[in-house]
């Protein structure tokens, strides 16, 4: 039985991982939560799968948390980052399983890795912060680091395949978004409802935003150059609206392989929890009789600035893609509340990307730097707005 500490267990993600560990609890076992605001829910995991340790992101909610679980919890509470970090690097747990948003991913995802835990990660921000950094740690501890999300695992299994040296181009697939066919005015007037409403999957705020924006997509370039350790220029981005190839792997020889399924995120966590093995998670099969026609078109990269802002934070290197990251989570948060417009998210980001110097990209400290100067930039080009 594989014992599991889950970070960002309320989330939609975390949701789908304690789905599948409920589906088979003669594999998995929960023995830590970590979730952020949402105390009701965490609650109700916490009863359900009894873990030895909980940790809730905002202290002042811990009394509340304690209040609904049985006595013996009330030593088993910790709070903030650090309480995240605590989580993840339980000594009962075989995996950490990385489901937080944003930032907040990092510090805990290297707290397992040095625990010596192998890590489920659906937090891209963790590589795109300070993934040479992430990956050396992962070589050093000797542990594995198994992609959750669902372009990463597509491209994890395709790679199964053949040798990593015989890999000439990896493609990622992006749906497009709710505003793929929008021209630039309605781009302009888009509403967060409508930003929200993804074609293909139910994600999380900030996740569907990004889809919209494709920033999604940038983050996971980044993400992947570092996963897979190939070029930026080996990593193709084409938009696929039917969301059924979840991504791609080109080899020397001309042979492209392909992950195709439905979309489902039970699919590729299933497949990191019990990796080499696959489940039978009792899902519904990809019919390709009813998929029609599956389309495959390039991105607009002047309409969606994003994507093309990544590529270059990438080529910048350094601590650029952590201030791409996090001006792009403050310009997120302002665009939900209403505070600027969808096409003033990338704008934003290009500001910080501007204002914030380089600094060393295997240095903790600096990115961590870069990360809140990065923000007060934003705050400052969303103020001149």
């Amino acid at each position: 039985m594989k014992a599991l500490a889950l970070l960002g267990s309320t989330g939609s993600i975390g949701r789908n991982v304690l789905a599948v560990v409920r589906q088979f609890p003669e594999r998995f076992k929960v023995v830590g939560l970590a979730a952020g605001r949402n105390v009701d829910l965490l609650a109700a995991q916490a009863r359900e799968f009894a873990p030895e340790c909980i940790a809730i992101g905002e202290p002042e909610l811990a009394a509340a948390l304690a209040a609904m679980l049985p006595a013996r919890y009330q030593s088993r509470i910790v709070v903030g980052p650090e309480g995240n970090c605590q989580v993840a690097s339980l000594a009962s747990a075989d995996m950490v399983v990385s489901a937080v948003v944003g930032s907040a991913g990092l510090l805990p995802a290297l707290a397992a890795i040095r625990a010596g835990k192998d890590l489920g990660l659906a937090n891209k921000e963790t590589l795109v912060m300070a993934g040479r950094l992430v990956m050396e740690a992962v070589r050093a501890y000797g542990v594995h680091l198994l992609p959750i999300d669902s372009e990463h695992s597509a491209i994890f299994q395709a790679l199964e395949a053949g040798r990593r040296e015989d890999v000439s181009r990896i493609i990622l697939t992006a749906s497009g978004g709710p505003f793929r066919t929008w021209d630039d005015q309605a781009l302009a007037a888009a509403a967060p409802n409508q930003a929200l409403a993804h074609p293909n999957w139910n994600m999380g705020r900030k996740i569907s935003i990004d889809s919209a924006t494709l920033m999604n997509k940038g983050l996971e370039v980044i993400e992947a150059r570092w996963l897979f350790d190939v070029a930026p220029e080996q990593i193709e981005v084409v938009v696929h609206p039917q969301s059924i190839v979840h991504s791609l792997v080109e080899y020397r020889d001309g042979a492209v392989l392909a992950q195709l399924g439905i979309p489902d995120m039970r699919i590729p966590i299933a497949y990191a929890l019990a990796y080499p093995e696959r489940l039978d998670l009792g899902l519904s099969r990809l019919n390709l009789t009813q998929c029609g026609n599956l389309a495959f078109e390039q991105p607009d990269h002047r309409r969606f600035s994003a994507l093309r802002m990544a590529y270059a934070a990438l080529a910048m290197g350094g601590v650029k893609p952590a201030v791409l990251n996090a001006a792009n989570e403050v310009a997120v948060e302002a665009f939900l509340a209403g505070r600027i417009g969808f096409t003033r998210i990338a704008a934003v980001v290009a500001a910080a990307l501007e204002a914030v110097g380089q600094g060393d990209e295997l240095d903790l400290a600096a990115i961590l730097a870069a990360d809140r100067e990065a923000r007060i930039a934003a705050e400052r080009a969303i103020g001149a707005a």
